[in-house]
């Protein structure tokens, strides 16, 4: 009997604290678990979307749906929206699908895929202006989302109507030995020392987020200048010269905070692949790296006191380009375009480059005169079959498999010289697709910048010959690096490529 009574009592008891556990909150707790994507710029910290889609079909994280948390020495805390706190040296998320008992359909007009957040955001102000309300998405490319209604219009614009009918939901659930309980987002997670996921050493403060997609993402909050030594060495390289660098961190900090909505709708500021910057978490701290980050720390470039838009890329080819003429965007006045090299260089060359002939002139002239010219895409030529090029079409769902390319050619270039409209023709009467500015590069992913001329060589062959490699707008990093070689300080690099911008301090709130 007395044994009876006290497995009761054992039972009681463990129920009991399993209650005050899921229930138990305070000031500190709700304050941890906000977040306040605009606050936390000021503060100087990033949300980094270090895994994105967690839980669904695109999930390569969290193997078998699992994600593991541990700490060397310390403990790891977890706080729940539902409640819950949790504290241990290791903590295991399991993902899972658990049936809506109503289950619900979504409905919505999607636009796009475009191969910008600049280009789609630039078609979500056009459709807010009209009064639509608009979300800028990345389920898998750039789409801009509208609520779908019976009595819509029709839209210039290419445009599907997206039906899902939503029969689960994906829930992180605490995973132990025993038992599992369900957690709500955001959920926060962090340690006194550096935690490793799934293996790999992140850092210290994390939530997991739930997406517009019905996934989760893992996010790391960071400081800015912890965040850049993980940028530092991806985009520029650790061996580049110091001055370079120093430029590097301070682009890549403005960068960072003038573009921190991006992924405003997933409650986070940035991504970590090439469509933000590329960040890994740093395994090694290379001296000259950070130093470049200490010497420049909190230093932003502006015009007239705001952020700029600080775009780079590896190399222009010897000549940057505007905004405008890379994306359906408006131009900046701090980012103009440039023959990059010294001012004997741009006596023989005057801006603009309006045609073929002009831009094949250019691209044989001398490349040691040219900042960046040691770059293995300075020059480039790419021969491209006609059946290539088929395939890409088809792939994007431009043409139909019964089609064939008869021609292309460049019907607008900018001011750089980059085609800004590319023409092709097929044989279905005389029918053309035209493609515009970065959906060149989107479409033709076999071409390293838009910066190129074309040769038929054949009725089955073309020849793209080029220079470049990226959008060519900014920065150049293969000139700023060849700049830096040159006795060039970081303040004189950026006022080359930035002109009119000026350096000053980004002021963080204590906290």
């Amino acid at each position: 009997m007395k044994l009876k009574f006290a497995f009761l009592n054992l039972f009681l008891g463990c129920i009991t604290l399993l209650i005050n556990t899921k229930f138990i909150s305070n000031a500190k707790g709700e304050e941890l678990l906000k977040v306040e994507l605009h606050n936390e710029i000021k503060k100087g910290k990033f949300l980094i979307g270090l895994k994105q889609y967690l839980g669904g079909e695109n999930d390569s994280f969290s193997e078998k749906k699992n994600i593991n948390f541990t700490t060397n020495k310390g403990f790891l805390n977890l706080i729940s929206s539902n409640g819950i706190k949790h504290k241990s040296k290791q903590i295991n998320i399991t993902l899972v699908n658990i049936p809506v008992k109503n289950p619900k359909t979504i409905e919505r007009i999607v636009f796009g895929p475009f191969a910008s957040y600049e280009s789609a955001k630039k078609q979500s102000e056009k459709l807010r202006d009209k009064g639509f309300e608009t979300t800028v998405a990345y389920p898998k490319n750039w789409e801009v989302w509208i609520p779908f209604q019976d009595d819509l219009p029709e839209f210039e614009l290419k445009n599907k109507i997206f039906k899902k009918i939503k029969n689960f939901q994906i829930t992180p659930v605490l995973r132990n030995d025993y038992s599992g309980l369900k957690l709500e987002g955001p959920i926060y997670i962090y340690a006194q020392e550096n935690i490793k996921i799934n293996g790999v050493n992140f850092g210290k403060n994390f939530y997991l987020l739930k997406d517009l997609y019905g996934t989760w993402t893992l996010v790391q909050k960071i400081e800015f200048d912890d965040y850049l030594a993980g940028v530092l060495p991806y985009e520029i390289g650790p061996n580049s010269p110091l001055e370079a660098l120093k430029a590097q961190a301070v682009i890549a900090r403005t960068w960072g905070i003038f573009n921190s909505d991006r992924f405003n709708m997933d409650q986070y500021h940035l991504c970590i692949t090439t469509q933000c910057q590329v960040y890994k978490p740093p395994k090694i701290t290379y001296k000259k790296v950070q130093n470049a980050i200490d010497a420049t720390s909190n230093l932003i470039l502006t015009y007239r006191n705001q952020p700029i838009n600080a775009f780079y890329h590896g190399s222009n080819g010897g000549v940057s380009a505007t905004a405008g003429e890379s994306w359906k965007i408006h131009d900046y006045s701090y980012l103009n375009s440039i023959i990059d090299g010294s001012k004997s260089l741009r006596k023989n060359f005057k801006l603009p480059i309006t045609n073929e002939s002009d831009l094949s002139n250019f691209l044989d002239f001398d490349k040691k005169q040219f900042y960046g010219s040691k770059h293995s895409l300075f020059r480039w030529n790419k021969k491209i079959s006609s059946l290539e090029i088929k395939e890409k079409l088809i792939k994007n769902k431009l043409i139909n498999i019964n089609e064939d390319v008869l021609d292309l050619k460049s019907i607008e270039r900018g001011s750089s010289g980059r085609v800004t409209k590319l023409e092709i023709q097929t044989d279905k009467g005389n029918k053309s697709i035209v493609l515009i500015k970065d959906d060149i590069r989107r479409v033709l992913n076999f071409i390293p910048s838009n910066l190129f001329t074309i040769n038929k060589l054949n009725d089955d062959l073309w020849l793209f010959r080029g220079g470049g490699f990226g959008h060519g707008v900014g920065l150049s990093q293969s000139g700023a690096i060849e700049m830096a070689k040159l006795g060039f300080s970081y303040e004189q690099i950026l006022n080359h490529y930035y002109r009119d911008a000026k350096l000053k301090k980004f002021e963080i709130l204590s906290h």
